[in-house]
Parts: C-alpha cells; structure tokens; sequence
C-alpha cells in the first residue's frame, strides 16, 4: 500500500474537510508531515486494483502494486489529482473469476471506488470487465493478454494496457526460429490464458513453417516439470515452447536447468517473461528467448525516472510488471486531470485515442476502436548474469503499429 492505508483512508472517510486542512497545516508546521498540500478538501480518489496476490501469479503482481503505488506517490507530492489526494485499495482475485466478481463488486458497491485496474487471469479480466460496463466504471486491465478483450469480448468501459496475446508471439517467434529451428513441442498451461499463448504462438509459427510434434496441458499451479519435459525430450524438439507464466514457468525452467537439455542442444523460449521470472528463479539457471513487456534498458528519460522511483521506494531495480502498474496508473490518473473529473464516461472520451508517452522508444496510443494499448514490444535472451540494468539481452523491439499481430482484431463492438 502506499503512504494512504486503507485504514487511515477509512478513518480519513469520517472527518470534515476543514479538519483535514487544519491538520495538514499542523503537520506541516510541526515538521511532522513532507511538503504534499491539497488544493481542496474533497474526497481522496479512490483506484481499487484487483491482483492475484496468492496465487502462482503473487510475486508478479506484487511488483504491480509496487508500480502503481511508485505512480500515486508522485501525483500526491504535487498536490494529488484536481487537488484530492489518490489512494490505493488492494483486494486478492486469487486466480479465481468468483472471488474476483466478489472484491471487485465489494469495491465499487461498498468503497464507492472511482476507477477498477489490475488482474492477470483471463477469466477473472472477463468477469471484471462485464461488471465493469454493467456498473459504469472504468476497468483497466494491467496484466491479462488474452486477445478476446479488445476482440469479441470488448466494451466501452473497459482498456487493455497489457500487449495481448497475438502481439507477442508475432514478435518473439522469428527469433525462435533463428536460434532454435523449426520442430517445436509446446507446453501449456491448461487455462484460458495458456491456451491463448499457444494459439497466438501456432499462428504466428506457420508462417515460418514450424512443424508442432507435441504439446502437454499441465494444470495451474503445477510444480513438477521433469517427467513432462522428459516426455518432450523423447520427441526430438529443437525447441521446447513453454505457454507458461508465473511460478509455473519458474518451476517449468527448472526442470529445463536440472535435465540439462541445454545440453541436448533443445532451446527454450515463450510468449513472455521478464524480470520478475528471473528472480524468482535464480539468475544463473534463466534461459531462452522470450517475448518482454519491458526492459530497465529502456534508455528514455521517462523510464530512468520510472526506474529511480521504484528504486527509492522499494529498493530494487523494477520488473516488467512494476513497469505496468506504474504506466497504468499514470495513464489512469492523467485522464482524470484531462477529463476534470472521475466520471467514467469523462474519463473514457479522455482515454479513447490518446496517444501517450508509454515508457518505451516509441509512441504508445489507446485504439479508439477496440481501447487496446498498441505499443512496442521487446524480444530477450536471457542470461545468468547482469547485463547492465537486467538479465535480458535486447535482441530486438517491435513498434506497435509495425507489428502485424497488433493489427485490429475487427470483431470488437463497442
């Protein structure tokens, strides 16, 4: 949570506004409080963000919030956002759509919360985002890449910040092909959101003629990956696919590490990484070509202060899913001062078509079409060192409007 708990936020909730001036001038005076002032007395803005906080996607939706809290810290230094301060609320989705529909319902029924953001999980995205639309408020969706939600399954109410699916695998499978070769075996997460990675990955593969000779559905949440990659092993892959996020790749790559088949001359690599995967695995035993949302390599001035602000703040050099949380949320916030309002149709008309400055080398925009972030997307290799700020080697970026899988879907009707 940032500098406004939920437990002073609630606190705050009952006090007059001529109070909470005063008081904030007696702080000052006293030296017992920074320099933030608010123009007005009025309510904090209020984003509920909902992540799975426990569940195989915790650690990266931890650094989420890191981000998004590093992104509210510096709106309220200057005076918060139409002079009210913005807080954050955080409630568990636990990968589960039932338990997201219920914190997220509980955030706008009960804390009459002005903006909804977060999720992974694509099931939980699309239940979030029916609501969303069902109880006028805006929905941004930070991590789930599911294509359907700025495809079949748009609305009006709802932005797509994460690079879908298809977005990714087009850049990342080129680079696949050149190391590794042509005969892949795929492993998948048995969910909506790993069987979107290997749909967009086998599209994306038949233009270099990529013969598929396998793939195993693994259940969420699994731990063991020996005797699976075994099983891929006995198929004679170039490359070992894995359509696999969170601790599931993390375990999937140390089974890759611990049957050597590095050795064996089978490449790894998948639709998506990053930082946080890394870490979690140990450097020294990272691996492959991976498609990357972000890279603290992003030499632009806007990201180094991106980059020094989570330092500051957390104490470590930000990950890929820091980086959606605090873009998310700035883009969430500055809306609101375009728009001089909360009010969600405000803040759509201000987000529809806005093109933006997304932390990369190139231009960021919502489509006014489908609300999909287009952006650039980065292809890595990963290796077991540092390699300046990260453990990725940039091998490429694919602006968004040159990348042929962030094309308009066509099936959106908002």
């Amino acid at each position: 949570m940032n500098e406004f708990s939920r437990r002073r936020f609630l606190q705050w909730s009952v006090a007059t506004g001529g109070v909470l001036m005063f008081s904030d001038l007696i702080g000052q005076a006293l030296g017992l409080m920074g320099r933030t002032s608010f123009a007005s007395s009025g309510e904090p803005i209020k984003i509920g963000i909902l992540d799975p906080l426990s569940s195989p996607y915790k650690t990266s939706s931890i650094h989420d919030v890191h981000g998004a809290n590093v992104a509210v810290d510096l709106f309220n230094k200057k005076g918060g956002v139409l002079g009210r301060p913005v807080v954050i609320l955080e409630a568990d989705d636990a990968s589960n759509s039932e338990q997201a529909l219920k914190v997220a319902t509980k955030f706008i029924k009960e804390d009459r919360v002005d903006v909804l953001m977060g999720t992974f999980n694509a099931d939980c995205a699309l239940v979030v985002s029916e609501l969303a639309k069902r109880e006028n408020k805006l929905f941004m969706v930070t991590g789930s890449h599911l294509p359907e939600l700025s495809g079949a399954a748009c609305n009006s109410h709802t932005f797509v910040f994460m690079p879908h699916a298809k977005m990714l695998a087009q850049a990342v499978v080129p680079h696949l092909v050149k190391a590794y070769g042509t005969r892949w075996y795929m492993i998948t997460t048995g969910t909506l959101d790993g069987k979107a990675s290997a749909q967009a990955m086998a599209e994306a593969a038949e233009a270099h003629k990529v013969e598929l000779v396998g793939e195993a559905l693994m259940p969420f949440g699994s731990t063991d990956f020996v005797s699976v990659l075994s099983a891929a092993k006995a198929k004679e892959p170039t490359a070992i696919i894995l359509n696999l996020y969170g601790w599931d790749l993390v375990h999937a790559l140390k089974g890759y590490g611990k049957l050597e088949l590095a050795k064996e001359k089978i490449g790894i690599g998948g639709m998506i990484s990053g930082e946080q995967i890394g870490r979690s695995l140990g450097y020294a035993n990272n691996a492959g070509i991976w498609g990357l949302i972000w890279d603290p390599k992003i030499n632009t001035e806007s990201s180094k202060r991106f980059i020094q602000g989570v330092i500051d703040k957390y104490n470590h050099t930000p990950t890929s899913r820091c980086y959606l949380g605090y873009a998310a949320m700035t883009q969430i916030l500055e809306a609101i001062q375009r728009a001089g309002s909360t009010k969600t149709d405000a803040l759509i008309k201000a987000l529809e078509g806005h093109e933006f400055d997304g932390l990369k080398e190139g231009r960021s925009i919502f489509r006014a079409s489908d609300h999909q972030h287009v952006q650039d997307v980065l292809v890595g290799e990963a290796f077991g060192k540092e390699l300046g700020l990260g453990h990725y080697k940039i091998l490429a970026t694919v602006p968004g409007l040159a990348n042929i899988g962030a094309a308009d879907q066509q099936h959106c009707k908002l």
